[in-house]
């Protein structure tokens, strides 16, 4: 049998983080509404997550990592398509450490200049995030960096999860909870916070079908990624960590095409004047085309996971 490469994650991981994080992020708000979906109207509640600092949920994991990090800790690295590089890059600022990103050619310009703007050294390398990050790997050994990852490490999947902590404060009762997925460090936070009790369902791109092509196969596979939400979910494997918790906690996906993703993003802004990218909008797609349709007199939570678009592609 193969050993874990991580220890196991529970929830009091995720609420060890959240006392951690406590002061240095945003508790996000919740929107009761209702979306239109085939047969209707569909009542949800919207998680706007996409109102975190750095426009991502990313910041949580990235803070909770480097304020457990080692007194000697001065400069740190990692790859990424956009969001995890901002959220590493303003967590680092923070901390008052140097930070370098790596990411592929195909990284948004948009994303990168909010690296930027947080003071992060850029660097592109490859035409995939894998290729960025086997030479983020390569770097951070050579310069003796911290080495972070999008969404494959403890300290980042449960400073995420305490995403899962707050809707279970904000929200009566224990509706599904929708998730995007891309590597996954998302969807195992907030399944991990829930545990048994809850239903995490992850919903992905036809074109980056990470977690499905897993639960298919028993385990991680790489997966071909030609998505309108890639610079996000972007992976070509989900993470070691988000695999187990999937089978642990019975995690379920869901498909949705980029046609689906597109329309969901464009109906958040006509009628609730939300703005988010395309990972964003991919949990409401599910919705709004039908992927899932609640049982009678549920109200799904919805999370809006990130914000940080060009708002010119409106």
């Amino acid at each position: 049998m193969a050993t874990r490469k991580y220890k196991r994650l529970y929830r009091s991981d995720v609420r060890q983080a959240r006392r951690v994080l406590r002061g240095h992020v945003r508790k996000t708000p919740v929107f009761h509404t209702e979306i239109l979906g085939p047969r209707g109207p569909v009542p949800v509640t919207l998680k706007l997550e996409h109102l975190q600092h750095g426009g991502t949920f990313k910041v949580r994991g990235c803070l909770n990592a480097l304020l457990a990090a080692p007194p000697r800790t001065t400069s740190v690295v990692i790859a990424s398509s956009g969001n995890a590089g901002i959220a590493a890059a303003m967590a680092s600022a923070l901390r008052g450490l140097s930070c370098t990103v790596v990411v592929p050619e195909s990284a948004p310009h948009t994303k990168v200049a909010a690296m930027w703007s947080h003071g992060a050294e850029v660097l592109w390398h490859g035409t995939t995030y894998a290729e960025a990050n086997r030479f983020a790997c390569e770097l951070a050994a050579e310069r003796g960096a911290m080495q972070l990852h999008a969404y494959d490490l403890p300290a980042i999947v449960a400073g995420a999860g305490v995403v899962g902590l707050e809707i279970e404060e904000q929200v009566r009762g224990r509706p599904p909870v929708l998730v995007a997925v891309g590597g996954g460090g998302l969807v195992a936070g907030v399944a991990v916070a829930f545990g048994l009790r809850g239903r995490v369902i992850g919903v992905e791109p036809h074109g980056a079908a990470t977690l499905h092509s897993a639960l298919a196969a028993g385990r991680p596979v790489d997966v071909d990624v030609s998505s309108v939400a890639s610079d996000a979910l972007g992976a070509i494997r989900i993470g070691e960590i988000a695999m187990e918790v999937a089978q642990r906690y019975s995690v379920r996906s869901l498909l949705v095409t980029d046609d689906a993703i597109v329309m969901a993003r464009e109906y958040l802004w006509r009628e609730f004047r939300i703005v988010v990218e395309p990972a964003g909008a991919t949990a409401v797609a599910a919705i709004q085309s039908g992927a899932y349709v609640p049982e009678a007199g549920e109200r799904p939570v919805v999370v809006l996971c990130g914000a940080n678009t060009d708002l010119a592609t409106l």
